[in-house]
């Protein structure tokens, strides 16, 4: 994926609002959303404590990049792309940052105003300060279409879920210029040990690690 392309596609993830996902997300009535999946999914997220995974990440125009994805809940996440490419997605202490190793450039927006934002809160509730818009099942897979409530054009998050047993395995959001961001997780681990400061870039010296590793 070259450098435009990929910059585009992790803003897609963490920076930029996105809108509704034809189908799944429009046009279905609150009597077509599955409450008792959607009661599973959120026990299987509140008992989500932490998650590594390799990740495929494909944008909009087929071109691809992979990395390995952590997420420390409540409130951290990361994903590590793989070199060639520079990028480093890490969300803690309420912000987002996106970081170039390459060109040494941060860039940090509130957590709470991504579409990621609403994996990393202590509590996850598929009701009141989120909205559910629409569940499908597929292929063995159960998909959520969800937004925070009152601010659907922050954005809206497609949640795809392994059923038996429970387990996340994909993403996907559709920015403002309708280019779709797919994240597809395997080789998944959960309940494991992740240090801190894998997610602390408010320290000085995390950036400067970052920077070294190129």
């Amino acid at each position: 994926m070259n450098r435009r392309h990929l910059l585009q596609a992790a803003a897609a993830l963490a920076l930029a609002p996105v809108l509704p996902r034809p189908g799944l997300a429009q046009g279905q009535s609150a009597a077509a959303i599955d409450r008792a999946a959607l009661g599973r999914v959120e026990a299987y997220l509140n008992s989500l404590r932490t998650l590594r995974a390799r990740f495929l990440q494909v944008a909009q125009n087929g071109a691809s990049a992979q990395g390995t994805a952590l997420i420390s809940r409540p409130g951290r996440m990361r994903f590590d792309y793989d070199p060639p490419e520079p990028l480093l997605l890490v969300a803690s202490g309420g912000q987002v940052l996106m970081y170039d190793r390459e060109l040494r450039q941060p860039t940090a927006v509130p957590a709470s105003s991504t579409p990621l934002g609403l994996l990393l809160t202590p509590e996850i509730r598929l009701s009141g300060n989120i909205t559910v818009v629409g569940t499908e099942r597929s292929g063995g897979f159960l998909r959520v279409a969800l937004h925070r409530t009152g601010a659907r054009a922050e954005g809206l998050l497609t949640l795809s879920f392994a059923e038996a047993p429970m387990e996340l395995r994909q993403w996907t959001v559709l920015d403002a210029q309708a280019r779709e961001t797919r994240v597809t997780l395997y080789e998944v681990e959960t309940g494991i040990a992740l240090e801190n400061r894998l997610f602390d870039f408010n320290d000085p010296r995390f950036l400067e690690a970052e920077a070294a590793r190129r």
